[in-house]
């Protein structure tokens, strides 16, 4: 049978002395042929392996054969969390959250920028919703005149539209939102077209927009060349 500890073995009449058991001690060793599939426990704080062949001390990363450690054998670290570096510079890896302030995703229901974190679905939505923008209607949409609403894009477009009765040769319009109440573009206003909408297969049937302010406009129809009402308008004013 191998033997375990290696070292080193008296003769049957060999006298047994100091320097023969200090010379044991000191030149016993582990055998190398007798640990295979085994497993060796050591109960000591103090312990540590030398390789022989060198002056170097504890477990090196050479010492370690590839895939060696298991996760399982791993510490255990806090849930959404991932191992990273995220100190600036060279150091331990530590446990880093995935989403918040010190964490690798940037907050996921803001519309806030960093460059060396990337964007959560929170940001994406929060980025495309800013984009689309809001918009203030009425819930059955434009199928009477006098309805009136407003679309806010996130670049601070301002669209407001709605559909008016010009039942004389002309009509003063106050933007309004979708409650009725008075709507007007905060700064100022780029410009409004208009389209009538009452008999759209009459070529006769024509309509113009004057005098626009942030407040409103005035909106002219024709049939023909008569300057009668033309009816139903529809229109789209811009702002911001």
């Amino acid at each position: 049978m191998a033997r375990f500890v290696t070292g080193k073995t008296f003769g049957t009449t060999e006298t047994v002395t100091a320097a023969l058991l200090n010379q044991a001690v000191n030149d016993a060793a582990i055998s190398t042929d007798s640990v295979d599939n085994s497993t060796i426990e050591v109960n000591s704080n103090a312990l540590r392996l030398k390789d022989s062949a060198s002056t170097s001390t504890g477990v090196t990363t050479a010492k370690i054969a590839n895939n060696a450690v298991t996760l399982a054998k791993m510490a255990t670290q806090a849930d959404q969390t991932v191992l990273g570096n995220v100190s600036g510079g060279t150091a331990v890896p530590t446990a880093v959250p995935i989403v918040g302030a010190a964490g690798i995703l940037v907050n996921n229901d803001s519309l806030g920028t960093d460059d060396t974190k990337g964007a959560t679905q929170g940001n994406v939505k929060a980025y495309v919703d800013n984009l689309i923008g809001t918009a203030d209607k009425s819930g059955s949409g434009l199928v009477t005149e006098g309805t009136q609403g407003s679309l806010i894009l996130g670049a601070g477009l301002i669209i407001k539209f709605g559909t008016v009765d010009v039942n004389s040769s002309s009509v003063a319009v106050t933007f309004k939102d979708s409650s009725g109440s008075a709507s007007p573009f905060p700064n100022a206003i780029y410009g409004v077209s208009a389209t009538v909408n009452e008999s759209v297969s009459s070529a006769s049937e024509t309509c113009s927009v004057f005098s626009p302010t942030v407040n409103g406009c005035s909106i002219a129809g024709y049939q023909g060349v008569s300057g009668n009402p033309v009816g139903r308008v529809f229109f789209v004013a811009y702002g911001f």
